[in-house]
């Protein structure tokens, strides 16, 4: 694969610099991402996934889009109110990128389904908005071998880590830092809390840029770190996030508790 003039100049940014090149750039032509949730996460997220030139994007969501999603869902517009989010999102990335193909999942991750759309990909961004969601991706993904990029949004603040439990010790899991889900209702949703829009914007950039990280092989993974960003402070901080030797995912003496 090589190229074209049209793509020298769309990535002649990117070509320029020496830990991408035209050889990063191919790879991630080639690449394929799998964004769970089309909202404040996956926005941001497939805009600069997309402009990057990630060169297929699978959008997994069920949803349709709401006129309050507008506020902080900034690949949807006034327009597409109504119509399904994946459908929405596809039509902006084709106005963005005519390289990348999308591919469009208009249902609900579960457990019936997850193990084939995970392994039609290699990196998985969660940008899903509920814990049963994100358990199923944490163990799927160790089971499948797939780095998971994961975000979460409160009112003012967001979290952010990579997950690559699969490579072994001292990776963590999702599961190493929450062993379960909170009592239901016990996080508020952002329905009923609240968000400062541009705090998913933040976030899910993070976001992107750790995925295109992960699949250049460029810096510093987050594995083992969780960034933490406090809109209202200004400010950024991380912690380290050891692996559990007991938990249920990836602990135990053969590294894992999750079997095929």
């Amino acid at each position: 694969m090589e190229l074209s003039d049209a793509q020298f100049e769309r990535y002649a940014r990117h070509l320029i610099l020496d830990e991408v090149g035209e050889e990063g750039q191919l790879k991630l032509l080639q690449s394929r991402v799998l964004i769970v949730g089309a909202g404040g996460l996956g926005s941001p997220l497939l805009l600069y996934l997309a402009a990057a030139g990630v060169g297929t994007l699978g959008v997994v969501d069920n949803d349709a889009v709401d006129l309050s999603n507008l506020q902080r869902q900034i690949i949807h517009t006034t327009e597409s109110v109504g119509t399904a989010k994946v459908d929405s999102a596809r039509e902006t990335i084709r106005h963005i990128n005519p390289d990348v193909t999308v591919t469009a999942h208009s249902i609900r991750l579960d457990e019936s389904n997850a193990a084939k759309l995970i392994g039609a990909y290699d990196i998985v961004a969660d940008g899903s908005d509920n814990f049963a969601t994100r358990y199923l991706l944490n163990d799927m993904c160790y089971r499948l071998q797939k780095p998971l990029v994961g975000a979460a949004l409160s009112p003012f603040e967001g979290q952010l880590s990579t997950f690559k439990a699969y490579l072994g010790a001292p990776h963590p899991c999702y599961r190493c830092l929450f062993r379960e889900a909170p009592p239901p209702d016990s996080v508020p949703r952002c329905e009923t809390a609240g968000i400062l829009g541009a705090i998913a914007g933040v976030m899910g950039t993070l976001q992107a840029t750790e995925v295109l990280k992960e699949i250049l092989g460029l810096g510093e993974s987050l594995s083992g770190r969780l960034l933490i960003y406090d809109a209202l402070r200004a400010g950024f901080h991380d912690i380290k996030l050891p692996r559990d030797p007991d938990c249920p995912t990836c602990g135990g003496p053969a590294g894992g508790g999750i079997t095929s």
